[in-house]
């Protein structure tokens, strides 16, 4: 875990000024299934994009608050890596994208009976968004159609 201190002198003086949101908690859901029954989708904020679709837009005032949909059967070596920030050390996720969207521990999990399906489709967000409101008000709306449509029980929030 990288200290403050740690950081450059820019980070440092970000981390103080940035004014930071409160955001009143969401109640917690039970199952209603076991989780051996459940059809599980990976949302992750790692800016991670599949071959061919449009890299998330660094340059974006406040943060790219759209999304990629990445899908299930996707070799993960080819997603390409487009988080903005530089305030964590990225070999980690360009080492092995299980670091940051596990689909491949997925598979083990539904392959061993542990889970019960991989969704159809996983979302890709850009972390580091310091302008929050529409993502909250556009974009988590629409992700979240996509894992109803998909009939996804459980949704694993990966944040980077």
């Amino acid at each position: 875990m990288v200290r403050v201190r740690d950081l450059s002198l820019g980070l440092r003086v970000f981390m103080r000024t940035y004014r930071w949101r409160a955001i009143d908690p969401v109640p917690a859901s039970s199952l209603k299934r076991p989780v051996t029954s459940c059809r599980v989708a990976v949302v992750s904020s790692a800016g991670l994009v599949a071959p061919g679709d449009e890299p998330f837009d660094q340059d974006f005032r406040g943060g790219d608050y759209s999304y990629r949909i990445v899908p299930a059967d996707v070799e993960l070596a080819s997603l390409a890596e487009h988080h903005r920030s530089d305030a964590f050390d990225h070999s980690g996720i360009e080492a092995d994208r299980n670091m940051a969207m596990p689909l491949d521990r997925l598979r083990e999990m539904a392959a061993a009976g542990q889970i019960g399906a991989v969704a159809p489709r996983h979302i890709s967000l850009m972390g580091s968004i310091t302008a929050p409101g529409r993502l909250v008000k556009f974009t988590l709306p629409e992700v979240a159609d996509v894992l109803t449509a998909d009939d996804v029980h459980v949704a694993l929030m990966v944040p980077v």
